[in-house]
This record gives structure tokens, C-alpha cells and sequence, in this order.
């Protein structure tokens, strides 16, 4: 099959993908990238779809023994990613989200299979339910003027024995990871889950800032005024607690600010005060209701802190509405590239095909925002769509229409070592 239209595809690509196979071994390299295309192209998360979307040279059952047994390392795969997203963020600061979710499985024998609360409170589910809980890691960046988008970097899947839970897998994916990012300003956004002492004070040995929700009746307090001379005892570790007699004597601020991709009115109420949780390091406490345009009222509050007092109020409130950008990712992650259906036999083999789609997704996500007018040409599938965003969707139709069933593995020059698009009397059925 002649590759028609391979002129077409963004340029960007090949250089991204020839930068992450310095990671790999040179007798994989060729293996790698017809697994992490097929990845890029298919929908489900079955191996046999990225092998079937392609024109593979080896046998199905070799690609299934790469993943297995293959002499290469997920985790050198994923800095290196690390250090490409790095290379093209052009933000002053880095926003890192941390969130976990849940993959339904009906086997006991799936990795890490076991009973978990379903906390989402879904109608169509029962509250308990057997699954794969994954632990996730993703960067958050704009698209656009106004729209942020998270691409993964890190997934760990919760073991189903032993005392290790989720925050445990959080710090264990900051500390594979933190190396790339050390020098930078970093921002780590957690839901109140993992607003935890342990885990707060593990990324703040790393230098990195936090901003995270919390219960509304988290204790906090003043500064203790110091002991007055002569008097007996030793020195007060807090002050007087802050109640709710005391925030509704904080003085209230009205803003109009763009979150959550619209325009939203929000009322806020902020002071520095000491968290007991913390052991009595101050933070920046900020408490917000949303106008709800619907029923025409405010919301109940919430609680926002900030380990790093020095920030406005405002930039608190729109650092954590980056947060939900990784619900969006994992909703495409599941029902769009394939995490709900990607099965494999151990932790090990699931871990490197999970990263090899979130890779193939991340490549898609970078396209849709520094792709220029090869990705604008890439997507323009549906013409009545021309003047709608670019989405992660609509640049792998264009790219199926390119790829399908095309030999991608003589692409790669073994000689100069990059992965780059054929002459145009290159045949794809060469083999």
C-alpha cells in the first residue's frame, strides 16, 4: 500500500517520537513504535487492535512476548516523556494533579482485582464493586486561551494485599519522578483524599508547592501570641480556633473569574493561619462559594489551602480548577483509548502497556496544542466542523486515514537513528 498523505502528518510527531526511543533499546526501537502508533490509532485497549490497525512484520504472539519479556524499562520510557513535556511547557509554573480511578473488572484474577467503594455515587452501580483502582500522575496545560488539558505521566496500579494504599502510590510516583521537574516551580493539585500530613510533607522535601480541598471543619488556628514576661508555663503551640462565628467576621470578596472552561461568580473569604493537621504550619486558607446559575443561589463553601501563603486568593481558586482537567482525562483514557478494556496477566505487563497507551495519548493531546497547521489540516475530517476545536478525537481520525494498515516499522532509520516519513516512491507493503 503506497503511504498517500503521509505529508500530512504533523512533522512534530516524528520528532517527538524519535526523542522518546532513546529510551529504548536499539533491537526493540522498531517493535515500540508499531505498538505505541497502534496504541495512538485504536480505540479499545486490546493489543490485537494496535497489532490489526497496522501492517505488523512479526507475528501477533511476538509483540505479546515484547511486553512480557521484553529487556526494556516503562519507567526510563516515562522520564523521558517527562523531559519532552518539560522541553515544550512555556508556563512559568508546572501544575501537577494527583486523582485516582477506578476500572471495573469482573475476574478475581486480574492484577490487583478486589472489592472497592464506588464513591462516585453512580445510580447504575452498587456502592461495592470489583475492580482495578489506578493511582495517576498527570501534567496540566492550556490549550487555547482558556482551556486546560492533562496528559498523563505516571500510573500505579493499588496492590490488592499488604498495608500500601493510594497515598503510599502517590508518593511512590513523585519519587520517580520528581528528579525532572527539580529547579522548577511546581504546584502539586489534590482533592481532599490525599490532603494528607504524610504525603503533604513528602512533596514539600521535594520543593514542590500544594494546593488541595479539605474538609470544611478542618481545624485551624491563629498564630499563639506570645507569653507575656513572668508568666509560668511553656509556650502556646496554636492560637484560638477559627469557627464559623470567626470566618463569617472575615471580610468577603465578590469575583467574576474563568474556571472549569466559562465565566463563574464566586465569593471568597481568605486569612494565613496554622493547620492542626500540619502540625501547625502555615497556610493559606481560602474559603469559596460558587453561584449557581440553575437554582439561583450559592453554593455550600469549600475549603481551599495553599502551603504557599504568598499567593493571591485568586490564583488559589484557579490553580485548583486545573484539578478536574485529570477527570476529563480519565474519562477519555477509559472510554477512548481503551483503560477499561486493557487486560493483561500481571502488574508488570499491565504497567507497560497502560504507559504505552497513555504515551500514544499524550503525543495526541501535545498535537491538538502545539501542532500549528499540520494538525489543523490533520483534523479537518468533518467540514462543518472547520471552526470547532481541535480535539485529541478528531487528530486520530486523521491520523487513522493516514496510518491504516501502512508498514510503519521501515520508517525508522536504524543509521541515523530517527523515526521519519518515507520517500514518496517508498511502498508500505515492502517487507
Amino acid at each position: 500500500m503506497d503511504t498517500k498523505g503521509c505529508c500530512n502528518i504533523p512533522r512534530e510527531l516524528f520528532d517527538w517520537i524519535t526523542f522518546l526511543t532513546q529510551s529504548i533499546p536499539a533491537r526493540s526501537i522498531r517493535t515500540f513504535i508499531e505498538l505505541l502508533l497502534g496504541a495512538m490509532l485504536t480505540p479499545a485497549g486490546f493489543v490485537t487492535e494496535a497489532y490489526l490497525i497496522l501492517d505488523m512484520r512479526n507475528h501477533w504472539t511476538s509483540y505479546y512476548k515484547w511486553l512480557q519479556k521484553g529487556k526494556w524499562s516503562w519507567l526510563a520510557l516515562v522520564n523521558q516523556f517527562a523531559r519532552l513535556l518539560i522541553s515544550l511547557h512555556r508556563d512559568d509554573v508546572i501544575h501537577l494533579a494527583i486523582d485516582d480511578t477506578l476500572t471495573l473488572r469482573a475476574s478475581k484474577k486480574a492484577p490487583a482485582s478486589q472489592i472497592h467503594h464506588q464513591h462516585g455515587n453512580k445510580p447504575n452501580l452498587a456502592k461495592f464493586v470489583r475492580g482495578q483502582c489506578f493511582v495517576s500522575l498527570a501534567l496540566v496545560v492550556k490549550r487555547g486561551a482558556q482551556q486546560f488539558v492533562a496528559i498523563p505521566l505516571l500510573n500505579r496500579l493499588s496492590p490488592s494485599a499488604g498495608n500500601s494504599g493510594k497515598l503510599r502510590a502517590a508518593q511512590v510516583l513523585i519519587r520517580a519522578i520528581y528528579k525532572r521537574f527539580l529547579g522548577k516551580s511546581v504546584r502539586i493539585l489534590m482533592d481532599s483524599w490525599y490532603m494528607r500530613r504524610s504525603l503533604i510533607e513528602s512533596l514539600q522535601g521535594y520543593g514542590f508547592e500544594v494546593i488541595g480541598q479539605v474538609r470544611i471543619d478542618t481545624r485551624l488556628c491563629d498564630t499563639p501570641a506570645p507569653r507575656k514576661p513572668g508568666q509560668r508555663g511553656r509556650n502556646r503551640k496554636y492560637g484560638e480556633p477559627y469557627n464559623k462565628g470567626r470566618i463569617a467576621h472575615l471580610k468577603r470578596t465578590e469575583v467574576t473569574l474563568w474556571l472549569h472552561g466559562r465565566e463563574q461568580k464566586i465569593r471568597y473569604r481568605s486569612k494565613v493561619l496554622m493547620a492542626r493537621f500540619l502540625g501547625g504550619q502555615l497556610i493559606r486558607a481560602v474559603w469559596c462559594e460558587y453561584w449557581d446559575e440553575k437554582r439561583q443561589c450559592w453554593k455550600a463553601a469549600r475549603l481551599l489551602l495553599s502551603t504557599n501563603t504568598s499567593l493571591k486568593v485568586e490564583e488559589v481558586i484557579e490553580s485548583y480548577s486545573r484539578r478536574w482537567a485529570i477527570e476529563t482525562l480519565f474519562h477519555e483514557l477509559k472510554q477512548s483509548w481503551g483503560l477499561k478494556e486493557a487486560w493483561q496477566q500481571t502488574r508488570q505487563v499491565l504497567s507497560r502497556w497502560i504507559h504505552i497507551t497513555s504515551i500514544g495519548y499524550g503525543l495526541i493531546q501535545l498535537l491538538t496544542i502545539v501542532g500549528g497547521d499540520s494538525a489543523k489540516n490533520l483534523s479537518q475530517i468533518s467540514p462543518w466542523r472547520s471552526r470547532q476545536p481541535i480535539t485529541a478525537g478528531r487528530i486520530r481520525q486523521g491520523l487513522v486515514r493516514q496510518l491504516r494498515h501502512v508498514y510503519v516499522r521501515g520508517w525508522w532509520n536504524a543509521t541515523c537513528r530517527k523515526f521519519e516519513p518515507p520517500n514518496k516512491e517508498y511502498l508500505s507493503a515492502s517487507g
